[in-house]
């Protein structure tokens, strides 16, 4: 249930509808949703960036509740359609900032209700920090594994009162996003597919990030597509390696033997990432038709 604070604050949300109108209606958001881009991106590469256009979709911010907490969301969705594909968009380190709204536009253009959550919202406001070392450290380090797939699965629920289909859900994420969709898709009995962006699959395990999806590769519970760089620095190619062997080796999990990956030999880490220098236009478009193929294939579209 929504607290009386939040009840105020949701009571503009009508069926069907989620932006937030008005100052006022705002307080349960740090800042808006899905506008400008992080400080500490900079700087924007403006030339690349893509623009997709809102005409034909309902889009918008909103809330929902995890355990008395507002969580915020961004949403775009194809006009006057009911009973849409879902896809869960997961930020990168920089939140929900223009690039993850884009990415949803594109995603309700092929017709699937798009919902980015803001899983930092706890703990800070990622588009105020210039450092991206400050960053890492004072609101990404401090995000557990179990509030963010507490919040996707608020997202699902969000979207099955919205006009979404939960019969049909995926999971998409960049960087940060990309480990989290590994995550989901093993722990989650929402989704049918995922599609990882160049997410990282091995790490320390700690108090707020216990395992790591190489470890529970075994437990996969819907298909993933890994879309990989093969000059990513941060993700070495023998990780890829060591997952496609651990995923091989869960017999008698089908969607473990299902899993793909697509390493794009000269592509940098964060290459779908339009609006940065690490930009590669070709391995992007290239992925992004993969990746709507794969939610088709594996039931989701």
């Amino acid at each position: 249930m929504l607290t009386p604070d939040q009840a105020k604050d949701f009571d503009a949300l009508l069926p069907g509808q989620s932006t937030l109108a008005g100052t006022s209606r705002r307080t349960a958001m740090k800042v808006a949703l899905g506008v400008g881009y992080a400080a500490s991106t900079m700087p924007i590469m403006a030339q690349t960036a893509i623009k997709t256009s809102a005409q034909g979709l309902v889009t918008g911010e909103g809330i929902y509740d995890v355990d008395g907490f507002a969580v915020p969301f961004f949403h775009a969705a194809p006009a006057g359609k009911k009973n849409l594909p879902v896809i869960l968009v997961v930020q990168e380190i920089f939140g929900v900032h223009e690039y993850i709204a884009d990415t949803c536009r594109r995603l309700a253009h092929a017709g699937y209700l798009a919902i980015a959550p803001d899983l930092y919202a706890r703990q800070g406001d990622p588009g105020s920090y210039g450092e991206m070392a400050k960053l890492m450290a004072e609101v990404v380090s401090k995000v557990p594994d179990a509030q963010v797939m507490q919040d996707l699965d608020g997202a699902v629920a969000w979207a099955g009162t919205h006009g979404g289909n939960l019969k049909k859900v995926g999971i998409t994420g960049f960087c940060w996003g990309g480990r989290i969709t590994w995550l989901y898709a093993e722990q989650s009995q929402h989704v049918k597919a995922g599609v990882a962006w160049y997410g990282r699959l091995v790490g320390a395990s700690t108090a707020l990030t216990p395992k790591h999806p190489l470890e529970l590769a075994a437990q996969l519970k819907a298909p993933v597509l890994g879309l990989y760089g093969g000059e990513d620095k941060g993700i070495p190619l023998t990780t890829i390696n060591q997952m496609k062997d651990a995923l091989a080796a869960a017999k008698g999990n089908a969607a473990a033997q299902a899993s793909e990956f697509v390493v794009y030999r000269d592509a940098p880490h964060a290459f779908h990432a339009d609006y940065r220098p690490s930009y590669r236009k070709e391995p992007a478009a290239d992925g992004f038709a993969r990746a709507l193929n794969w939610f088709k294939t594996h039931g989701v579209a």
